[in-house]
């Protein structure tokens, strides 16, 4: 798999990347270590977590699987901090004390004394910026992370967290920022990449399927076993299962049928090879999805196919 620098920083990743938001609910153990093994085999070495993944055991499960096959030299792991769980859904809370608690119990969890990049789940608006930045700032100085980033920051949010921390003493720098970014959710390209382009940032882009409706599961229906068959995943889908996206959804199968690949890969290599983009970030509950998703390797979209894909995916700017 090929490998990218991540912005204008010495960090170099695979771009594609492993999620594990699932493992440790959806996700078994035993799936999860073969599911770490497809994605080595690959060439694979960016893994992205989090504290809340999983219902807060997805980094048990991946740091149980890391030790298993003693591949903890192998990968490079992408945390976050900043979102945990709370009654009435996700709460967000950047403070020192939460984040720094955060970073302990995931090096616990996952088994190892540092993450190679750590990043702010979301903006907390409770929460004084300079006040995250200084704990970004001794993570990195106390040798437990060796990057740090963002997650879901909008572009003036983004720029503003950039130039902070560069002016702090240390002058460290952010290097990344992770959002949902797809043919069915365009929004960063208001802004955002003109932003990280301009900073030298590279964009980690979250379900680049469009929450999995690029693969097309859902053109005839939800089928019974699909997480639009959930309700709680179903209630993530909504806005992508209406008629301008399923434009998009059909014209990206009819891509598909054309160049001989699958609507996933075509999806998927689109995203990946979009300016700033440093690794898009597929998600699998199964060895078989994966190996589909990884396959995206080796696509190479026609020039004249990705200018199609811009036009029909206009409207999701």
């Amino acid at each position: 798999m090929q490998q990218r620098r991540v912005g204008h920083s010495g960090l170099r990743v695979s771009r594609l990347a492993l999620g594990t938001m699932t493992w440790g609910s959806q996700v078994d153990q035993y799936t999860a270590t073969e599911l770490l093994d497809g994605f080595l085999d690959a060439g694979g070495t960016l893994i992205d977590t989090a504290p809340v993944y999983g219902d807060g055991k997805g980094e048990q499960v991946l740091g149980a699987a890391l030790a298993d096959r003693g591949v903890r030299d192998r990968v490079l792991l992408a945390g976050k901090c900043g979102l945990g769980p709370g009654t009435d859904g996700a709460v967000v809370d950047a403070s020192r004390g939460t984040v720094l608690a955060q970073l302990d119990q995931s090096l616990r969890d996952l088994g190892t004394d540092h993450l190679d990049l750590w990043q702010v789940h979301r903006w907390d608006d409770s929460t004084p910026l300079d006040e995250t930045l200084a704990a970004l700032e001794h993570a990195v100085d106390s040798g437990r992370a060796r990057y740090v980033g963002l997650s879901n920051f909008s572009a003036w949010q983004t720029a503003l967290a950039h130039e902070r921390l560069a002016g702090r003493p240390s002058a460290h720098r952010l290097v990344s920022t992770q959002v949902e970014y797809s043919l069915l959710r365009r929004s960063p390209e208001t802004g955002l990449v003109d932003a990280l382009d301009h900073l030298g940032l590279g964009l980690l882009a979250w379900s680049p399927l469009g929450r999995g409706v690029l693969t097309g599961k859902y053109r005839r229906g939800t089928p019974a076993d699909s997480r639009g068959a959930d309700d709680g995943w179903g209630r993530w889908l909504t806005e992508y299962l209406q008629p301008g996206p399923s434009a998009v959804v059909e014209a990206v199968a009819r891509a598909a049928e054309g160049l001989g690949h699958t609507p996933a890969q075509v999806a998927l290599a689109w995203v990946r090879d979009r300016p700033t983009v440093a690794s898009a970030v597929v998600g699998a509950r199964t060895t078989a999805q994966l190996t589909e998703l990884l396959a995206a390797e080796s696509v190479a979209l026609p020039p004249e196919i990705i200018l199609a894909l811009d036009d029909v995916s206009a409207s999701q700017v």
